[in-house]
């Protein structure tokens, strides 16, 4: 067993030290109210979340002015909305959302979806 096996911990991060590594099919948490962030990584310059999303839920359509923003589906088929455009989309597929457009996501399908989201710089370094 490798000293990175001996020192997982099973908890947000999944490996003790330097080297910070999340599992993605790991990271998941849904609640019936709205749609739920988690945050994988964050630095001043960019964070990485995954966005958890029952049927019906979504995140409003919104704009930052300095900072683009990139969705990339995990699981389900969400719907991206950008500068007023909607868009199905499938696992696998990834949307950039440039600093300035009006963007959003919404669950219309059967299933949960997750999706990974990257922003640069996060929005309060703008």
């Amino acid at each position: 067993m490798s000293r990175m096996e001996e020192e997982r911990n099973h908890g947000r991060q999944l490996y003790k030290g330097s080297v910070k590594v999340q599992h993605l099919p790991d990271v998941r948490g849904f609640a019936e109210a709205k749609l739920q962030k988690h945050n994988l990584f964050s630095t001043e310059r960019f964070f990485l979340d995954v966005y958890c999303l029952r049927p019906g839920q979504a995140q409003t359509p919104h704009a930052h002015a300095g900072s683009d923003k990139v969705y990339v589906v995990l699981e389900g088929r969400p719907t991206v909305e950008l500068d007023g455009e909607r868009q199905e989309l499938r696992e696998g597929d990834a949307v950039l959302c440039p600093a300035g457009s009006s963007h959003g996501l919404r669950n219309a399908g059967a299933a949960d979806a997750r999706v990974l989201v990257l922003m640069s710089p996060p929005p309060e370094r703008t």
